[in-house]
Order: structure tokens, then C-alpha cells, then sequence
């Protein structure tokens, strides 16, 4: 079931760091997305680190729930 939980986390986080990207680079353009590396570093480790990271606490979550305090 952990595996589940985890999974289902990390989409929930890439879904939710693809919207915070959409939010943060709606005035850029095609031009700057496209070869700008420095904002494929930048904006590429932020959507990453979001991902893990909601798959995480939904683990640590899950945890809490299932053994208890």
C-alpha cells in the first residue's frame, strides 16, 4: 500500500509543480523557455524538488496515519 501511496504522491506533486511552473513563467517567451539555461536549471530542479518532495510527506503521511503518533 506504501508503494501506492507514494506513487499516487508523486504524480499529485508533478501535477501540482507543472501548475506553480505555468504560474511562474506565463510572461516569459517561447524564445527565453526554449534557450535559456539557465531557466531550464533553475525552473527543471524546482519542478524535481517539489515532486519528491510532496511523494515524501505523502509517505511520511501515511506512516503517521497507519502507526499512529
Amino acid at each position: 500500500m506504501i508503494y501506492i501511496v507514494g506513487t499516487l504522491g508523486f504524480v499529485a506533486g508533478f501535477i501540482l509543480s507543472q501548475v506553480l511552473l505555468a504560474y511562474l513563467l506565463r510572461a516569459r517567451s517561447k524564445d527565453d523557455l526554449l534557450h535559456d539555461k539557465k531557466l531550464q536549471w533553475k525552473y527543471g530542479l524546482l519542478s524535481w524538488g517539489i515532486t519528491f518532495a510532496t511523494a515524501a510527506a505523502s509517505v511520511w503521511m501515511y506512516n503517521i496515519i497507519v502507526e499512529g503518533w
